[in-house]
């Protein structure tokens, strides 16, 4: 009788037990609960975008906005045949800016020099990558309007920016491309209808060698160049 007594004593501490850790097993809505409340909290610590999505409407404000911050005028673009170091124009306060917020953006990086005419002009800024078009979509489509009353001329070095291939009357400046004068003597002929926002200050010789390669009937080099970067030197 005392046997059967302990065992049943056994058997009910044992079910109080059982019954004590499933109340502490988290049940199905639980579990989905703490699951919402991690992924609201991971949603909510995601980092907010620096910069709005440019446009037609808002560039001239953010550029006017960003120049203020952001003083820098020195670049240096490394590219396949070597480097090159640019001076920008404070006076163009526009498109010096924009070139700065596009090197931060690293919107150059792996770009090309796309278009090459010996004796005239070097071009670059843009590829047939899906890599430059997705950095384009993401930064906005705007074009910065013309800056040719600082008194520069499309002298040998100088940077300058081409206009937009869309209907463009007003010659509005591409803002994600650029051109380099190679010509000895310049090209005058430019003057008053693109914006000069800088200046080579070193590495004319390896303007003169992209200048130089062998192109398609489009101009473009038949060997791709490439910028591996731009950034900002002091």
């Amino acid at each position: 009788m005392r046997v059967l007594l302990f065992f049943c004593v056994v058997l009910f501490m044992n079910c109080e037990d059982k019954k004590s850790e499933q109340k502490k097993l988290p049940t199905p809505v639980q579990t989905e609960t703490k699951a919402k409340s991690i992924k609201k909290k991971v949603i909510t610590e995601m980092p907010k975008r620096e910069f709005p999505v440019l446009n037609s409407k808002n560039a001239m404000d953010f550029f006017l906005e960003y120049e203020k911050h952001n003083k820098e005028n020195k670049v240096r673009i490394y590219s396949d045949f070597g480097n090159i170091d640019i001076l920008l124009f404070d006076k163009t306060k526009f498109h010096r800016a924009n070139f700065i917020f596009l090197t931060k953006q690293h919107y150059f990086d792996n770009t090309q020099f796309y278009r090459v005419i010996n004796n005239f002009m070097v071009q670059a800024g843009n590829s047939d990558t899906k890599a430059t078009a997705r950095k384009r979509a993401k930064i906005g489509k705007y074009l910065l309007p013309t800056d040719t009353n600082q008194g520069y001329k499309h002298n040998r070095g100088v940077i300058s920016m081409p206009s937009s291939e869309i209907d463009n009357p007003y010659k509005l400046a591409s803002p994600f491309e650029f051109f380099i004068v190679q010509q000895h003597g310049g090209s005058h002929f430019l003057d008053g209808d693109y914006t000069i926002f800088g200046k080579v200050t070193k590495g004319m010789d390896v303007i003169d060698k992209i200048a130089a390669v062998k192109t398609d009937k489009s101009d473009w080099p038949l060997q791709n160049i490439y910028i591996r970067k731009v950034e900002i030197i002091d």
